[in-house]
């Protein structure tokens, strides 16, 4: 198996992708009949695909996924829905910029780790074969479209 930093990483941003997921799905049901739907469902289905792309890498190197940490950011996503709807009641335009803040901040991070793990690819030679750069690029492709509706969203919850 990889080392243990290596492990705890990997399963960290496993983890957050678990509520990114959640987080575009209440989206998805919240924007349902609007074109936002199809968009979020994209962005869903994309992240879905890096999501499987950190569990072959895990598989691949031997580490066990961490259910303890996939537990608590299921229970982190329910707790951080509890606060969206505390602030904006109707689900109305805050409620969305919030959480797309929050999504797009954990694409970030996957873009983090996309470097982090290109960077250390040449001392760890598990991660040879590890398409880093396409997570990447991945990511930056998903932070635009988040963007464009969080800035939208900010344009219409500042304006109320």
């Amino acid at each position: 198996m990889a080392n243990e930093a290596l492990a705890t990483y990997l399963n960290d941003h496993l983890a957050g992708s678990v509520i990114a997921l959640e987080l575009l799905e209440h989206l998805e049901r919240e924007r349902a009949g609007t074109p936002d739907v199809d968009v979020l469902a994209g962005l869903r289905a994309r992240i879905g695909e890096d999501r499987a792309a950190l569990e072959r890498l895990l598989e691949r190197l031997g580490i066990p996924q961490s259910k303890p940490r996939q537990v608590t950011a299921w229970l982190t996503e329910k707790i951080g829905e509890v606060k969206l709807r505390l602030d904006d009641p109707g689900h109305g335009a805050l409620h969305r910029l919030e959480a797309l803040e929050t999504v797009s901040l954990g694409v970030e991070g996957k873009r983090a780790l996309a470097h982090a793990l290109a960077a250390a690819a040449g001392d760890v030679p598990e991660l040879a074969g590890f398409d880093a750069e396409g997570m990447a690029r991945r990511a930056e492709e998903q932070r635009e479209v988040i963007e464009a509706l969080r800035l939208r969203a900010a344009r219409e919850a500042f304006a109320a």
